[in-house]
């Protein structure tokens, strides 16, 4: 029986007594249910029809009112196109806070964009990166960099806060990490993961972005299998995304103290480490900072995120980008998993996107206004 396992990342993490959430073909659940009966297994159908909630989100897009650049609609998904596009028209609207450059090009040729955001107060600056989409379902990833841009342009006039973090600080702001898989889950599967790189030998395409990186490299929560959503890869970086990123920590890492990834779906906020169980040695600073970020995120609308070392709050996985800004100098890096907790799942409706943005743009403020106070 072909399911595809949503939560959590890999079998090897279920476990007695825990919830998965899997999504099954609709001929397959007359076999399933039956079993899951005899085997005493509770279930809860969340989302009965697929299908139909796939095409809520993507349907009525072609006619749908794509007006001017300048009435961008941040409460809607967007594809990879009209992210670009979007990123073209901040770079000449706003190029005394804003510098759009490529740091490589994908497997199959796409630029790779980051923002630069912030003023040009000093020559040297510290800076924040911020990516999303590493995994291409994940699309709340992707509208909260948007938010966060749309954010610091609109409000850094008024808010103090907000002035004194792009004056202080330089943003790097990555929207769409995995844009090849990002835009394959717009075009031909919804619940795509991974990159689109070819395997020759299995004739399956990707790896997992975020078990890619050079640090405890496929080791366990990561899979040797090319067909399997956690794959490894064949080698660290052999995907030409994480490879450009690395390259641009790597020759940065002197000037950026923050780096941060979101995901989804779980709600929490997770620290190094993911591989292994072991206290990172400036423990205090970060448990601190992410105690704060989640209290000012569950003050917008009550919504509570766990947070912890990624092995022990989530499970372990190796080869993740967290840990490895982490291991090479960048001394704040947490991934979020943004909402929900499974009741939507990677499907979280366009109508969720703002309180979302809302309340983990307080969240990244924090963490942000807590870098610049000197932690020790």
């Amino acid at each position: 029986l072909q399911v595809d396992l949503w939560q959590p990342g890999s079998p090897l993490h279920i476990i007695e007594g825990a919830v998965a959430d899997v999504r099954v073909p609709q001929n397959a659940t007359r076999s399933l249910l039956p079993f899951l009966q005899q085997e005493n297994i509770q279930y809860t159908v969340l989302i009965s029809d697929l299908q139909q909630a796939i095409e809520n989100q993507t349907g009525g897009r072609s006619h749908r009112n794509r007006r001017s650049l300048s009435g961008y609609n941040y409460e809607v998904y967007h594809s990879l196109e009209e992210i670009e596009d979007w990123m073209y028209y901040l770079n000449r609207t706003y190029s005394d806070l804003i510098h759009m450059f490529s740091v490589g090009k994908s497997y199959e040729g796409r630029p790779l964009y980051v923002l630069k955001l912030g003023k040009r107060s000093r020559p040297y600056k510290k800076a924040v990166w911020i990516d999303c989409g590493i995994h291409a379902r994940e699309w709340i990833g992707p509208a909260f960099c948007q938010w966060f841009v749309k954010e610091a342009l609109q409000t850094y006039q008024t808010d103090p806060d907000m002035r004194k973090m792009l004056t202080q600080l330089y943003f790097y702001i990555m929207p769409v990490f995995n844009v090849d898989g990002y835009h394959f889950s717009w075009t031909h599967d919804r619940f795509w993961r991974k990159t689109r790189s070819k395997n020759m030998r299995f004739h399956c395409h990707g790896v997992d972005a975020n078990r890619n990186w050079k640090v405890k490299w496929c080791d366990e929560g990561a899979s040797l299998h090319p067909c399997d959503d956690t794959y490894c890869g064949p080698f660290p970086e052999s995907e030409p995304e994480v490879k450009a990123v690395a390259h641009f920590l790597r020759k940065h890492r002197k000037q950026i103290k923050a780096y941060l990834s979101f995901h989804a779906y779980a709600q929490m906020l997770l620290y190094p480490y993911s591989y292994k169980y072991a206290t990172i040695p400036n423990f205090n600073c970060v448990e601190s900072a992410a105690y704060n970020a989640v209290n000012a995120l569950q003050s917008a609308y009550g919504v509570r995120y766990r947070y912890g070392p990624a092995s022990s709050t989530l499970y372990v996985s190796s080869g993740s980008s967290m840990d490895w800004a982490y291991k090479n100098g960048i001394p704040y890096a947490f991934a979020f998993e943004l909402r929900d907790t499974g009741h939507f799942g990677f499907l979280l409706p366009e109508t969720l996107i703002k309180p979302t943005c809302t309340e983990t743009m307080l969240a990244v403020k924090n963490i942000t206004l807590h870098l610049l106070k000197k932690c020790h």
